[in-house]
């Protein structure tokens, strides 16, 4: 009969987050399964069949590995960080050696690393928006109206997901974020992240248009009626993601910087989006227009506000403005109090 010690790594991160799926969102699960997903395919490539082979050597080696890919610090931090919170689960039920888990090395990273996100940055954003907002062929259309919506609210991708065509008052002009896990959209701060953000009547307008002639008329599995739809009612995250990978293509209104020529180039297909080098996820986006509110002179509070996140957090983690960003944009405009006249 088999025990503990004879799950394959495999199972073992399945199990593992399978344990842990009550306490944590859908998009952290996400984010677990991944990064335990590529500690799976090197342990599958390596030969390991079962975790009680795991030791200190290997497991330092799967560091190795992993830096040895060039990622970020916090990439490999977050990556290890995960490893070791599975390593310490299959120490709890006898799988592993006691003291396993401690010998997983975490790197420390310093605060700079920690804020220092790929982002989309405000001048691509606005070239995108901008050509959208005059051109007859796309203004309206659905990687228009998502660019829009994600840039000026700095939303997460599970509230853009989750927003249905009730959340959208054109007459006030603003986007509702509301908390319905029961029907399979939660909001990462569940009740706490419910808000209303007000909406430029630009952006009204797009939304208005996209409704009216780009916009699936569909319901999701729950009989809601999503604001973002794909041709099977609500998308799911990964649909999301590879509308803003498209949506945030630099062809799209230009030259490809990286001298692919653009009817040729397979990382305009659904599956190959995220391979392009200046494609950003949700997440870049929300980077980006976060460091744009805070450039443009909206106070802290309220910026914290419409994009549901504390001051500390966006200050340490989303705010990426560099040091003369922050002079020119923020503190220059104030440099006239100064003045002895």
């Amino acid at each position: 009969m088999s025990g503990p010690r004879d799950l394959s790594p495999r199972d073992a991160w399945k199990r593992y987050i399978d344990r842990r799926r009550t306490e944590l969102t859908d998009g952290s699960a996400d984010s677990y399964h991944y990064r335990l997903k590529l500690f799976g395919a090197w342990c599958e490539e390596r030969g390991i069949e079962t975790v009680s082979e795991l030791n200190g050597w290997l497991l330092d080696e799967f560091r190795a590995y992993r830096a040895g890919e060039g990622i970020a610090p916090t990439t490999l931090h977050n990556e290890m960080e995960t490893l070791r919170g599975l390593v310490e689960y299959l120490e709890n039920i006898g799988a592993v050696e006691d003291g396993l888990a401690e010998k997983v090395d975490v790197p420390r990273v310093s605060e700079d690393d920690q804020s220092r996100e790929t982002k989309l940055t405000t001048d691509d954003a606005l070239e995108l928006i901008q050509f959208h907002r005059s051109n007859d062929e796309t203004y309206g259309s659905l990687f228009h109206a998502f660019l829009e919506v994600a840039w000026h609210t700095g939303a997460r991708l599970g509230a853009l997901r989750g927003l249905d065509l009730r959340d959208f008052n054109s007459d006030v002009g603003y986007v509702e974020f509301v908390h319905r896990p029961e029907t399979d959209t939660p909001l990462k701060n569940k009740r706490k992240g419910e808000r209303m953000v007000k909406l430029l009547p630009e952006v009204v307008d797009v939304l208005q248009e996209y409704i009216a002639n780009d916009r699936w008329s569909n319901h999701d599995d729950h009989g809601r009626q999503p604001l973002f739809t794909s041709t099977r009612g609500r998308p799911g995250r990964n649909t999301v993601r590879v509308w803003s990978y498209r949506a945030t293509m630099p062809c799209v209104h230009g030259p490809c910087p990286h001298g692919h020529d653009p009817p040729d180039c397979e990382f305009r297909s659904h599956s190959h989006a995220s391979k392009c080098p200046s494609s950003r996820a949700p997440h870049h986006i929300r980077t980006g227009s976060i460091t744009w509110h805070r450039d443009r002179g909206i106070p802290k509070e309220v910026t914290a506000e419409r994009v549901n996140a504390s001051q500390r957090v966006i200050d340490r983690h989303y705010d990426t403005a560099t040091k003369l960003e922050e002079m020119e944009l923020r503190r220059g405009p104030h440099l006239d109090k100064l003045s002895l006249n």
